[in-house]
C-alpha cells in the first residue's frame, strides 16, 4: 500500500475506535481525539477522504470532549418605529 492509503486506513481505524468510545463513554476518548488531530495536522490531505459520516463522528467526539453545544444563530427582530416617526409611506 502507498503511504497515503496507509494513513487513510489508520485515520478510518481511529475514527471507528472513537465512535466506539463515544458509545461506551470510555475515558480514552480525549487520547483518540489527540491522535486523530496530530495525524490530520501532519497530512491535511487526509481530511478530503473523510466521508460525511466520519467527519460527523469527529465533530461528535469534539463536542462531547469540550462540552460544546452548537446552536443555530439567533435572528434579531427589526426595531419597530415609534408612532411619532411614522409617515404615510410606512403604512
Amino acid at each position: 500500500m502507498t503511504e497515503m492509503s496507509t494513513q487513510a486506513y489508520e485515520i478510518k481505524e481511529k475514527l471507528a475506535e472513537l465512535e466506539a468510545a463515544l458509545l461506551a463513554s470510555t475515558p480514552d476518548m480525549p487520547l483518540l481525539l489527540q491522535r486523530i488531530h496530530k495525524q490530520l495536522k501532519a497530512d491535511p490531505d487526509l481530511v478530503t477522504i473523510l466521508s460525511d459520516e466520519e467527519a460527523g463522528i469527529l465533530v461528535r467526539g469534539l463536542k462531547k470532549h469540550t462540552s460544546t453545544v452548537i446552536t443555530a444563530a439567533a435572528v434579531k427582530a427589526k426595531p419597530k418605529k415609534s408612532l411619532k416617526q411614522m409617515t404615510l409611506a410606512d403604512l
